[in-house]
């Protein structure tokens, strides 16, 4: 169990991103907003430069690392760790060439021409397992069998080509996936989440989990997205009890809250 995960604070430099999109576009908004996000106890703030959502638009990779570029010129200057979450390589390479303390890739770095810079860095790498391996999540009405086995399947093999290629086992953390990175079936999200435990033990590395405002709450509560911040947080909580050792969210100050009484409780 762990009560003490690291709250990864999103901030979406994107046109179309199912939440917030177009809200932190200009680097100004998205400056001002890291700052927040900083001030409400993010211990990493993940920038995206592209939504990953079924319906989203190709963003090219120029203008990606162009959205990225003020932004991080701005925010290396602070002391809070930088992620990148982006699956082109150019733009994955950027992000290395920046320092960044974590790349987030939702294909799980499928691009063995990439390993060798991922290797030579320091970046720690969260490995994303989706039931399609590709940029965007998919509407794939999966069985929850399918979908652990895919996970399964997916880390055993990943894990080892990074290892093998260079990529120290310590900078690794898995992501198994959630909403519909996992397909439409809202049951497959619930049984991941009962089994982080289970897949920390496997593979022996830290779980990275994002849930913050995702479609299978959505489907459970009946609520819309706007209005997912109670079950959002009633999702984190629970995979911090089951051992989940980061936590990807949209709003840190009520995870950072929930946590410290979670915590108390125990």
């Amino acid at each position: 169990m762990s009560l003490d995960p690291k709250i990864v604070a999103i901030l979406n430099v994107t046109e179309d991103s199912f939440s917030d999109g177009g809200l932190y576009l200009s680097p100004k908004a998205a400056i001002a907003h890291a700052e927040a996000l900083i001030g409400d106890s993010a211990d990493i703030l993940e920038l995206g430069p592209a939504s990953s959502h079924p319906d989203a638009a190709h963003v090219t990779a120029a203008d990606q690392i162009e959205r990225l570029r003020p932004v991080l010129a701005a925010l290396n200057r602070k002391s809070t760790p930088l992620s990148v979450d982006a699956t082109d390589t150019d733009v994955l390479r950027f992000a290395l060439e920046h320092e960044v303390s974590f790349v987030n890739d939702v294909r799980g770095f499928g691009d063995k021409s990439l390993y060798p810079d991922l290797a030579a860095s320091s970046a720690s790498l969260v490995v994303v397992h989706s039931i399609l391996g590709e940029e965007r999540a998919t509407r794939d009405a999966a069985t929850v069998e399918r979908v652990l086995e895919s996970i399964d399947r997916f880390f055993s093999k990943r894990l080892n080509e990074l290892v093998c290629a260079g990529v120290a086992e310590n900078r690794l953390i898995v992501d198994p996936g959630m909403g519909f990175f996992l397909g439409a079936n809202v049951e497959t999200s619930i049984a991941v989440l009962r089994g982080i435990e289970g897949l920390r033990r496997k593979f022996n590395r830290p779980v990275f989990i994002s849930v913050s405002r995702k479609s299978f709450l959505r489907k459970v509560t009946g609520r819309s997205t706007d209005e997912l911040s109670a079950a959002t947080l009633a999702a984190e909580l629970f995979a911090a009890a089951q051992g989940a050792a980061f936590l990807r969210t949209h709003d840190p100050r009520s995870l950072r809250d929930g946590l410290m009484i979670q915590s108390a409780l125990a």
